[in-house]
């Protein structure tokens, strides 16, 4: 499995970052959609699988859960998709590295939100509500209980809570770029992503199909929801954006650039003296 040294990652990022921002609108909305669909179809495995497990079962019914949920992002990552939390990290990178504009980063996070709403939405109404998959026992309380979970934190809790997510999402992004196979990539998403499932972290883009998915079987409100989705939604922010993305731009692109440059340099014209002699 061939993998890049961070440094090229850093740049794969900023590339992959200036992409995102330059989609157009229709091509921005299709893969959003994707995007929020294929991260509620890996939460929606979640449920189907702990749902039935005996309670004494523990923490490793909760591992078995976190361990199937990443192929939401395995999906995204591989055959296309757009996700508000791998674009918080990938085009904050290419913005500090001014490839992109503050103008581009709020236009694509505004029309990704939107786009991978509907598409957490669709499953949870559709696949959850419609055909029973969240929406009948033992199925239902598990949903609901997860919900209630993310509703009841506090504002402070689910910012805090949201940046440990993003932290892990972002990398999760990061290590997908460094793979250059399918397996390397599988791989990279994986590890990340279930360890932050596991440890129980709150995703925005997650929590559009586990919420809702509770408010059409009748438990809570919309209201709720939004009062989950600000300090979450904050939180994934910073931590794709300053705990992944601005800490890599310091390291491999920005500070340290101009140094590495200038020893590249000098190292260039060291190795042409020696071709002279």
């Amino acid at each position: 499995m061939g993998f890049h040294q961070p440094q090229r990652i850093a740049e794969l990022s900023v590339e992959a970052g200036n992409r995102k921002a330059n989609l157009p609108l229709v091509n921005m909305l299709v893969l959003g959609f994707l995007g929020g669909a294929f991260i509620a179809m890996g939460y929606l495995l979640d449920i189907r699988i702990v749902a039935g497990l005996p309670h004494e079962w523990g923490t490793f019914k909760s591992f078995l859960g976190a361990a199937v949920f990443p192929v939401g992002l395995i999906l995204l990552i591989i055959a296309g998709g757009e996700l508000l939390t791998g674009n918080m990290m990938a085009v904050s990178i290419a913005c500090l590295a001014k490839k992109v504009k503050m103008q581009q980063l709020l236009n694509n996070w505004f029309w990704i939100t939107i786009s991978n709403f509907v598409g957490a939405i669709f499953i949870a109404y559709f696949f959850g509500h419609l055909i029973g998959l969240t929406g009948v026992e033992p199925y239902l309380s598990s949903t609901v209980s997860m919900a209630e979970a993310k509703i009841e934190a506090s504002f402070w809790t689910c910012l805090i809570s949201g940046i440990g997510c993003n932290w892990l999402v972002g990398l999760a992004v990061w290590l997908s770029y460094g793979a250059e196979d399918i397996a390397g990539k599988i791989l990279a998403i994986w590890f990340p992503i279930m360890a932050f499932v596991a440890i129980g972290f709150q995703h925005v883009v997650a929590n559009m199909f586990v919420i809702p998915a509770a408010i059409f079987a009748g438990y809570f409100s919309w209201m709720d929801y939004i009062w989950n989705f600000i300090p979450v939604f904050i939180g994934n922010a910073i931590g794709g954006g300053i705990f992944v993305a601005m800490m890599y731009w310091i390291a491999y692109i920005g500070t340290l650039k101009p140094a590495m440059t200038e020893g590249s340099n000098l190292l260039e014209m060291k190795s042409k003296q020696k071709t002279r002699r």
